[in-house]
């Protein structure tokens, strides 16, 4: 079918839908919103238009999730109720990516399980962009990567029974679309759509097409609105970070230094540079390395090599060489205390020979980076590796397998146990026990904290350490209007000169897939990590009250968490009783849990007898 603009299929109506003016509210919705209708309508007919439940399910890169809180925010915006229960949906948007043949595959699934329960269903994302033929697309409602913000429109027609196709690229969604995240305390913002390159295993270029930069007016803006919200991480995404601007004539640097001015002073909201490729950054390293090291920014970047073999990169047509990946590695490693590297491989890439695989291996080994993103070769239909001779999948498995033992051999943090951190803290860990929070360099502590600290920053010792992670203790929630208060608080003056301090005198310590372009998914500061002496004057000690509220919330936590478990397998139709449930208990939860009673009890117990007393008196 050609590229038609709000083509009508099966109807007599013969007249495309009412244009509607474009949603261009700066507010935006934190939390998902259930059952927000009118007063007037108490009970919303399937006629009028805002009145319905949406179910979006999303799959792919930081761009796609970015792309659906958009429109998850005009929809709400509109009125549209959001479910995360596609059963009680009276539509499903969803979102797909085109990286890999798994992930199209689940986007098949969920489409024939969409249909089978015949709910009307619009795809948006990458496939139908890249592949608006597939078959699997018949007869659904579509809307391209750069027509998300007529997401409302294409709603609307579809549970009208019309079939509507927008496709044609256009100018850039605008930033200021009303949004609803998924975490609040985190913005993805995309800085550009589409790359310069020219990969023959991308077919996600086919979907993005080519570079198209945001203005730095629009992103800076954009910058100033969320940090005012309450944002705490802003994360830059897109398919390549390094091209930026070059469409435009500007650059990535210039736009750093212009986001990092708008960011406040005490760094509690931080900013995470998405994923770059080498080719573009190789000429602004000295730069880059500068605002990395500058206490606002992670410490943290994402480069793919994808193969460690020249031969293999050349057939790629990833445009730079091994010996060009070392340097941006090495160079910001040198100039960016406590840097933290993650890249991807790409395993059984067509004309792979073992000896290519092994020069893989050993420049794994040489830089042992905490994070690698391991794949096995997947042709896309319609890139050229998809036409070139392939490796035997059993060879792809076994080099995958070897590779991904070699890479969780690594102890990445183990020197880190005893240091103190400064960590932001964004997130409940998926136990639903933990808040999760991530030092300078990215590294995620573990923590048990009330939920009210979800959004702040503090200092932690580092308990223990995990492969993936490290665990951590909370000594100090760092007031953000006076840092240098709570360090000098918490921190004995001699630690003071491993701190660094910015030019408002504001202390900092140091010390993630992301876009999926070519990637698998995807002068301040320095490090420095405060080491608790053994004399007693040195070391930090959690302050009794703050032990009680984590303990506290964390069993409060983890019983929701229970409860959520024992709900769930109640309502798929479980025999499962809550008793039994509550075997799954450890000894050291029914302990807790034995104490609080038996304390409550003797208060209890103890407020009888008083007024006992008082009476007889």
């Amino acid at each position: 079918m050609e590229d038609i603009e709000d083509l009508l299929i099966g109807t007599g109506a013969g007249t495309p839908p009412g244009f509607r003016s474009p949603l261009t509210s700066a507010t935006v919705g934190f939390e998902t919103k259930k059952n927000q209708r009118s007063s007037l309508l108490s009970s919303p007919s399937p006629s009028i238009p805002g009145t319905q439940t949406i179910f979006i399910k999303t799959f792919g890169c930081s761009h796609n999730q970015s792309d659906s809180e958009y429109m998850a925010g005009q929809l709400s915006a509109f009125g549209y109720s959001l479910s995360d229960n596609p059963d009680e949906a009276d539509l499903w948007l969803i979102n797909t990516c085109t990286v890999k043949s798994p992930s199209q595959s689940a986007m098949d699934t969920i489409i024939t399980k969409g249909k089978s329960s015949n709910k009307p269903l619009v795809v948006a994302g990458c496939v139908p962009q890249g592949s608006r033929d597939t078959k699997e697309l018949e007869g659904i409602s579509i809307v391209g990567v750069q027509q998300i913000d007529r997401v409302v429109e294409v709603v609307e027609e579809t549970l009208k029974g019309h079939e509507v196709r927008l496709l044609t690229r256009k100018t850039l969604p605008a930033l200021d679309l009303p949004k609803v995240r998924k975490n609040k305390f985190v913005e993805i913002l995309p800085i550009n759509v589409g790359c310069l390159g020219a990969c023959t295993y991308c077919k996600t270029k086919h979907a993005r097409g080519h570079l198209g930069s945001y203005t730095i007016d629009s992103l800076v803006g954009r910058v100033k609105s969320v940090v005012s919200d309450g944002v705490k991480e802003i994360w830059l995404s897109s398919e390549d970070t390094g091209a930026y601007g070059r469409d435009i004539g500007v650059n990535l640097p210039t736009l750093l230094n212009a986001l990092v001015a708008e960011l406040p002073a005490d760094a509690s909201t931080m900013l995470r540079i998405g994923m770059t490729n080498p080719p573009f950054i190789l000429e602004h390293l000295k730069e880059i390395a500068e605002v990395l090291r500058h206490p606002c920014v992670y410490t943290f970047l994402h480069v793919p090599v994808q193969s460690g073999s020249d031969a293999i990169l050349t057939a790629m047509n990833r445009e730079y060489t091994v010996s060009e990946f070392r340097t941006v590695v090495d160079t910001l490693t040198e100039l960016v205390p406590g840097m933290q590297i993650a890249t991807d491989i790409i395993c059984g890439f067509p004309g792979e020979t073992d000896e290519d695989f092994e020069q893989t291996v050993n420049l794994i080994r040489e830089y042992k980076f905490s994070q690698v993103h391991i794949s096995q070769f997947y042709p896309r239909p319609g890139t050229p590796a998809a036409r070139m001779k392939k490796v035997p999948s059993n060879v792809v498995k076994r080099r995958s397998r070897e590779l991904t033992n070699v890479f969780e051999a690594f102890t990445p943090y183990s020197g880190m146990e005893g240091k103190v951190e400064r960590i932001w803290i964004t997130d409940i860990a998926s136990d639903g026990v933990h808040l999760v929070g991530h030092t300078k360099g990215y590294i995620q502590v573990l923590v048990i904290a009330p939920d009210n600290m979800l959004g702040s920053s503090a200092l932690a010792k580092i308990t223990s350490v995990g492969r993936w992670s490290v665990f951590g203790e909370i000594i100090e929630t760092i007031n953000h209007a006076s840092d240098n208060k709570a360090l000098n608080k918490q921190v004995p003056n001699q630690h003071m000169s491993s701190l660094c301090c910015n030019q408002t005198n504001t202390c900092v310590t140091s010390e993630v897939p992301e876009s999926c372009a070519c990637g698998n998914v995807d002068s301040c500061c320095s490090q420095s990590t405060l080491e608790t002496a053994d004399n007693s004057r040195d070391t930090v000690v959690l302050p009794q009250k703050q032990n009680s509220k984590n303990l506290f919330g964390w069993i409060l936590r983890k019983r929701k968490n229970l409860h959520k478990r024992v709900e769930s397998e109640l309502a798929s139709g479980s025999d499962i009783k809550q008793e039994k449930s509550m075997k799954k208990w450890d000894f050291v939860d029914k302990a807790l849990l034995g104490g609080i009673s038996i304390s409550i009890l003797t208060i209890i117990a103890l407020l009888v007898y008083l007024r006992v007393s008082v009476i007889w008196s």
